[in-house]
Formats: structure tokens, C-alpha cells, sequence
């Protein structure tokens, strides 16, 4: 009889083939797809998110145990019908023009999906212009950009400008990070927030969506 206790420990400690065999164990034996992702599969992320936090784990291990974590979502998703898959909201996730980072822009999708959160991808070196395409199409709630250079961070200012042009500005949030960004620069930029790492951004996003 597989357990959820089990599954989040294999999910904490990363170990992406058992957290397959424990969810596939928990589908044969008729569990409810949603438990299995919210008491094992998240519940398990949850705990890595805080130990994150704390400094008592860092990114390689964080970024292997949402990679178990996503595996074992994959073979669930397939029997919840999307209506039922809870989505505490969408996120435009993108780094910003010139800036080719994308490590702790993944983290933090990883950790924004694994509570809850439908999250879009835009990639690296997204420009202005594409930022606003993608929030036309996709109508995020918020939209996240990362930059890990003082060369790029300009782009972000850019960006939320563009934002007000286009009159959009109203409809998303707008939250920022990355190694050079500080609350004073997203007060001056006119951003919603700014989040120092991948835990306080899924924190963050909690807050201005409450």
C-alpha cells in the first residue's frame, strides 16, 4: 500500500524514479488523482520550498526534487479533467531583453506550479513588446520578470512603461527579481513587488492575489 508520506519524502529527497513507481502505485490502487498531487506529490514540494527558504537546501537539489515532483504530476494530469485542476492563477514568467539567465526564473516556475499556479514560460531575452504580446494572449494574473544583470534591469522599467501605453497595466501584476534587484529599484520601476527568491516570489504572488 503506497502512502503519501512516502511519495513527499521521495519527492523532498528528488528521487524521480520513485516518486513514478509511488504515484503509479497510488493511481492503480484508485486513490483520488487530486490527493495524490496536494497530500503527496506538493505536500512534499511544500516542505522543500521552506527548507529552501531557510537555507537548508539550495538550487541543484530544489530544481531535482521539482523535476520528481513534475514527473509524478504528469502522470496524473491525464485523469483530472482541467476544469478540476485547481490553478490559484496564471503567471506570465519571463527574463527580460539581452538577459540569457533562466536557472532561477525556472525555479521559481517550478515552485509557482507546484502550488498551483498555471505558469507561462516567455524564455529568455523577452523584449518589451513581446512581454505585452504575451499578456494580451495569455491574460496572467501576474506577470514575473528576472534579470541578472545591472545592464538589463533598465528593460524592466521599459517594460511596465510599454505596460501604461498599451493601457494594460491595471489588468496584471507586475513582480521582479534577480540577483541586482532591490524593493527600492521596484518602487522607482513602478513594479507590484519584488521577490529575493523563488520561495518569497511564490509567497509574493500569494499575497497580491489574496
Amino acid at each position: 500500500m503506497a502512502n503519501f508520506e512516502e511519495l513527499s519524502q521521495s519527492v523532498i529527497s528528488g528521487n524521480l524514479t520513485k516518486v513514478k513507481k509511488l504515484t503509479q502505485a497510488l493511481i492503480d490502487e484508485g486513490v483520488s488523482p487530486l490527493d495524490i498531487i496536494n497530500q503527496g506529490l506538493i505536500a512534499g514540494m511544500s516542505v522543500v520550498g521552506a527548507r529552501f527558504k531557510n537555507g537548508e537546501m539550495y538550487v541543484p537539489e530544489v530544481l531535482v526534487a521539482a523535476r520528481s515532483m513534475s514527473a509524478g504530476i504528469e502522470l496524473v494530469k491525464p485523469l483530472i479533467a482541467a476544469k478540476d485542476m485547481p490553478s490559484a492563477g496564471k503567471v506570465l514568467l519571463g527574463t527580460v531583453k539581452g538577459d540569457l539567465h533562466d536557472i532561477g526564473k525556472n525555479l521559481v516556475g517550478m515552485m509557482l506550479e507546484s502550488r498551483g499556479y498555471t505558469v507561462i514560460n516567455a524564455g529568455i531575452d523577452v523584449s518589451p513588446e513581446k512581454f505585452v504580446q504575451g499578456i494580451k494572449e495569455h491574460q496572467p494574473d501576474v506577470l514575473a520578470m528576472s534579470a541578472l544583470l545591472t545592464t538589463t534591469m533598465l528593460h524592466m522599467k521599459d517594460t511596465i512603461e510599454l505596460l501604461k501605453e498599451e493601457g494594460i497595466k491595471d489588468q496584471v501584476k507586475v513582480i521582479i527579481g534577480g540577483a541586482p534587484i532591490s524593493q527600492d529599484f521596484a518602487d522607482e520601476v513602478g513594479a507590484d513587488g519584488f521577490a529575493p527568491d523563488a520561495a518569497s516570489a511564490v509567497d509574493l504572488c500569494n499575497r497580491l492575489l489574496a
